[in-house]
């Protein structure tokens, strides 16, 4: 059994832009409500440095790349706790809807004994700070399709 928050959404931008929103890390305090800052160099096996805004003070957290495809998604995970007790897992889909739409999906898993315990205390701050991500990636990808594109 698994803690899943999982959101889809349509974004009136290319695919292209949410990429660019997506994999600008220095920028995500700019916009983004549960993660301030970002560093990576999101390759395969190394670090995703956060500070995640999910308690009253912001936390440091370091997670690690698992999955890059460039222009459609990427995947990190958190080191597993010992004994099965703890894992994550976070992933961030594109897809392409035509020239000036796509579909953007978040997913997060956590898993283990553990679980239930991380889903009592935090459950709805997770799935009200992946909200707000999520929110933040299409209001700026949106934005910023807007001010290069204006009709």
């Amino acid at each position: 059994m698994a803690f899943v928050y999982e959101q889809t959404l349509d974004i009136a931008a290319p695919a292209a832009v949410v990429w660019e929103v997506i994999t600008d890390l220095p920028r995500y305090g700019e916009w983004n409500p549960f993660v301030s800052s970002c560093a990576s160099t999101l390759r395969p096996g190394d670090p995703i440095d956060m500070t995640v805004h999910l308690m009253k003070r912001p936390q440091q957290q370091r997670e690690w790349i698992s999955e890059y495809h460039e222009g459609r998604g990427f995947a990190y995970r958190m080191k597993p706790v010992p004994g099965g007790a703890l894992s994550s897992a976070r992933w961030h889909d594109i897809t392409p809807v035509d020239d000036g739409h796509c579909r953007y999906r978040s997913h997060f898993e956590l898993r283990g004994w553990l679980m239930p315990v991380v889903r009592g205390l935090l459950g709805a701050r997770l799935r009200g700070g992946f909200a707000g991500m999520n929110g933040g990636v299409k209001e700026r990808a949106e934005s910023l399709w807007a001010q290069r594109n204006p009709r």
